[in-house]
């Protein structure tokens, strides 16, 4: 694992504790272990780890090796982790999971690319007997556990800074809704969450629901606002994460606007950082990876030794077909210029170096980020 992961998995290490201890006070007396016929098994696992996609940087530069590290931490070193990467495609991801079934691994943590359409491959591992746990993306099907950060909380924070932002224009300003794709579930509660903060305070122009998150997709559909609203209609932009910012900055730029309204953004991509820094971007959302990680990890080991997640688990949720699914969710910070040493840098996530490079240097000491 690089620096930086053992930089940053070391800053949650307080994050994690918390959670966990909250758990056990609502521990049940049964204990950990679930009654189960057939032996327990060991630390010579099999976890399959399937990730939705490859465009936000999280998964692979975060995600991935943080749950492969607290995987091996707990199995000293002998549970496998068989790896998969979707790449935005549902039909992709089903193939991979059948995989899955056929190595027959000891427990599946999957993102989901569509949290619908998984449903079959998910009640396909259940029937093999492989317990599944949905990360990020709360999916659709028999799921055994469940791990995200509050998505609801997410879209508030958003919303909020929005209206920050847009000052005086907070009451009646017209802003455009770029939210995100409508087969990830964690787009609609990022969606309800802006907009109970939102709704009656600002004119909604033009709104979208961006395909496959792609920065692409938002540069076309913000270029589609522009032209049907004017230029100089827009008050603010909200956001649902940093790629797609950085698609709806450029077509704003191309515009040729002579000051960018205030955009929304999420998951402190080092490039939606230094555009914060530059004043381009409003805010983004700081999602703890590592602690959300070492949870899943957790979960997984747990599931696949036959134990029940009462130590772990801290509240429980609902999908379509499941009730009372173990959960955690991790808190959420909004940040902006004002906090980045405080969040990102301080939990290793970026450095100051990686931030203020080259062309951002300058902008960075105009804030005094050094």
């Amino acid at each position: 694992m690089n620096t930086r992961m053992r930089r940053a998995a070391v800053a949650v290490a307080a994050t994690t504790m918390a959670i966990s201890l909250a758990a056990c006070g609502s521990a049940k007396e049964s204990g950990d272990k679930a009654e189960q016929g057939s032996e327990k098994k060991g630390d010579d696992l099999k976890i399959g780890l399937l990730l939705p996609e490859n465009q936000t940087a999280r998964y692979e530069k975060f995600d991935r090796p943080i749950i492969e590290k607290k995987i091996g931490e707990l199995t000293d070193g002998k549970a496998k982790v068989i790896y998969a990467n979707a790449k935005q495609d549902a039909p992709t991801q089903a193939q991979q999971i059948d995989t899955m079934i056929t190595n027959k691994v000891d427990a599946l943590i999957v993102g989901a690319v569509d949290a619908k359409a998984i449903e079959n491959s998910i009640k396909k591992a259940k029937a093999e007997g492989i317990p599944v746990v949905a990360f990020d993306r709360l999916a659709e099907g028999p799921i055994d556990a469940y791990t995200s950060f509050d998505n609801e909380e997410v879209g508030r924070a958003q919303g909020t800074a929005l209206l920050e932002a847009l000052g005086d224009k907070a009451d009646g300003g017209t802003i455009v809704m770029m939210n995100g794709a409508i087969t990830d579930p964690n787009a609609a509660l990022f969606k309800k969450g802006a907009k109970s903060v939102l709704d009656g305070k600002v004119k909604y122009g033009k709104e979208y629901d961006t395909k496959e998150w792609k920065p692409e997709n938002a540069n076309a559909n913000m270029e589609a606002a522009i032209t049907a609203l004017g230029k100089d209609k827009i008050d603010g932009v909200y956001s649902a994460n940093d790629g797609m910012a950085g698609g709806i900055i450029t077509a704003l730029k191309a515009a040729g606007l002579p000051k960018l309204p205030p955009v929304t953004g999420q998951d402190a991509e080092l490039a939606g950082v230094q555009r914060i820094v530059t004043g381009e971007q409003f805010m983004s959302v700081y999602k703890s990876y590592p602690a959300e990680g070492i949870v899943a990890a957790e979960m997984a080991v747990a599931l696949a030794k036959g134990e029940k997640l009462d130590s772990i688990a801290t509240s429980k949720v609902d999908n379509a077909s499941q009730k009372d699914i173990p959960t955690v969710l991790v808190p959420v910070i909004s940040l902006t210029k004002d906090n980045i040493k405080d969040t990102v840098v301080k939990d290793g996530i970026w450095t100051l170096d990686e931030i203020c490079s080259g062309k951002y240097k300058a902008a960075c000491d105009k804030i005094g980020l050094k």
